[in-house]
């Protein structure tokens, strides 16, 4: 039988060498890359078509809800566990509706992630079971619309979003352009676009906004 093949994303290197100490002690399960932000693991993906993706959130370049969502869109078998050290309504949301297979915490990795990674093979949905009751509440809560906070990210497209958390990081318009292969003005219109749909029309309120909504890290 085939092993699983598993990439495993985050900024921290001391973590992802624990991850793989301990996948590497399963008999049936293959690390077979790293990557160190969401850009890199997209990346990864193309390159090493693995059957799952252990991701972080919070990362540079690209986070890890975008990076989900870019790595579904080029091949939905992919399932994609998200590995974090945050409780967040907000976050939890996000990470199911880019398509995510589950959530858990870094806390609880050890006896969890050999479990998650089983459970996401088979197509379904794994969450820790120390937030599995916050999360299916606030997720219900959500997808009835009873809060709408978190809808404005959801106004921008994917390309914006990606702009927008480089520009959070401080990236100008020409080194933006740059990585993202786009020129000068077509930056400066998704910055507009941006600016516009968010209702924010300075540099400041989008890094505020962008911590808020976790897209970078204070």
């Amino acid at each position: 039988m085939p092993k699983t093949r598993v990439l495993l994303a985050d900024d921290h290197t001391i973590v992802r060498q624990g991850l793989r100490a301990l996948l590497d002690s399963q008999e049936d399960i293959q690390v077979v890359g790293e990557a160190e932000d969401g850009r890199q693991a997209i990346e990864n993906v193309k390159q090493l078509v693995p059957d799952i993706v252990v991701i972080d959130i919070t990362m540079p370049s690209l986070n890890g809800i975008e990076a989900t969502r870019q790595i579904k869109k080029l091949n939905p078998e992919i399932m994609v566990l998200v590995l974090t050290v945050h409780i967040n309504e907000e976050y939890i949301y996000q990470v199911f509706q880019a398509g995510a297979s589950g959530y858990l915490l870094k806390e609880s990795a050890v006896s969890d992630l050999v479990s998650a990674i089983n459970v996401a093979k088979k197509g379904e949905i794994f969450l820790s079971p120390s937030i599995s009751k916050i999360i299916v509440k606030d997720y219900m809560k959500h997808a009835v619309g009873e809060s709408g906070d978190f809808d404005s990210l959801n106004l921008l497209t994917g390309r914006e979003r990606e702009i927008l958390q480089l520009i959070a990081e401080g990236r100008t318009n020409k080194e933006i352009a740059s990585l993202l292969k786009l020129s000068v003005k077509t930056v400066d219109v998704h910055r507009a676009h941006i600016m516009e749909k968010l209702h924010i029309h300075d540099v400041t309120g989008l890094v505020k906004y962008s911590i808020r909504k976790g897209l970078i890290k204070v």
